[in-house]
């Protein structure tokens, strides 16, 4: 991660999740991360078609010129990238590993330069299917003179990595004698000299 507001809203994320695999969504405080509040959003998922933001912050709102609360998530996107993006959210929520990606937006007009920005999408637990939540930050990586003044259209979704997968918090097997140096496994055998 580059950007500073989403590494504050992975350290929160990741400090209220403790040794689970997801923090619950009422876990999740605004008055904790108000620095990064602007940037932060929580999408609700009901089905392949339905992501809808739950929560915009103004930031967010302003790089798209209109409130996003209630609206579709996925109408924010190129039509072409929809899918990708569906199932990166989708992987987020059901393996429940934390992604981040690289994002491009421009304005309509295509006089001004396009907007790269980073995409931050962490998994929130819920119970029933009804209750899916995703919470995510989107920031632009430098502030340009006209960010707030012209909206930005379509997103296009560039290079992503998942941030430690879930498998990772819980070893599924413990290693057979081997001792670790500087991070790695070493495993006694082979030649006996």
């Amino acid at each position: 991660m580059k950007h500073p507001s989403n590494r504050e809203l992975f350290d929160y994320w990741n400090e209220r999740r403790g040794e689970r695999l997801a923090p619950e969504r009422a876990e999740i405080e605004p008055s904790a991360i108000r620095q990064v509040l602007g940037d932060t959003f929580v999408l609700q998922v009901n089905g392949i078609d339905n992501h809808l933001f739950r929560l915009a912050g103004t930031r967010l709102c302003a790089l798209f010129g209109r409130e996003l609360k209630s609206k579709s998530f996925m109408k924010l996107w190129q039509r072409s990238g929809q899918t990708a993006v569906r199932e990166l959210i989708a992987v987020v929520m059901e393996e429940k590993i934390r992604s981040v990606a690289n994002v491009t937006g421009a304005t309509s007009d295509d006089m001004l330069a396009p907007v790269n920005l980073e995409m931050l999408l962490l998994p929130l637990a819920y119970h029933s299917r009804g209750k899916a939540r995703v919470l995510g930050a989107l920031a632009p990586m430098a502030a340009t003179y006209w960010l707030g003044a012209k909206a930005i259209g379509p997103l296009t979704l560039g290079m992503f990595r998942h941030i430690g997968a879930a498998a990772d918090t819980a070893p599924l097997f413990k290693a057979a004698a081997g001792r670790l140096k500087h991070g790695l496994t070493v495993y006694d055998g082979g030649r006996a000299e």
